[in-house]
């Protein structure tokens, strides 16, 4: 039986105000604006867990980004970067973005947009609500 292998389909890259709960698959190009590293475990020469909140963003807005292990690196502040099939995450009522083991984060060279740090979309509460169906 041959190997049939179909041809890679281009990614769709979204915008940060296209974001919603409980998606995932986005890609996008954003811009760090901010990097802060908010929980390291491990010793230093040992395999150690980090964890970094970095705010990022397009045209259109921001988001925080959940920055993990080798990820942290690559958020340097006005530096843009590719991220490939990110989720949302929820935290405290409020979206988080993250890429997980199934995406990839690419840093690339810089675009030519300006952020709009106006509508941050992590400072928006959502709350679960439950529907019964009758």
């Amino acid at each position: 039986m041959a190997d049939i292998k179909s041809p890679k389909r281009k990614p769709v890259f979204t915008k940060v105000d296209n974001l919603s709960p409980g998606t995932s698959g986005h890609n996008l190009i954003v811009k760090v604006v901010s990097s802060k590293l908010v929980l390291q475990k491990g010793r230093p020469n040992d395999r150690q867990m980090r964890i970094a909140e970095c705010l990022v963003g397009d045209e259109t807005g921001t988001i925080l980004f959940t920055a993990r292990n080798n990820q942290v690196d690559m958020m340097k502040v006005d530096g843009t970067v590719i991220l490939r099939n990110a989720k949302i995450d929820m935290f405290k009522g409020s979206m988080r973005l993250a890429v997980d083991k199934w995406g990839r984060v690419e840093v690339t060279e810089p675009a030519n947009f300006i952020v709009n740090e106006h509508n941050n979309l992590s400072l928006v509460e959502y709350e679960l609500v439950n529907v019964v169906e009758e």
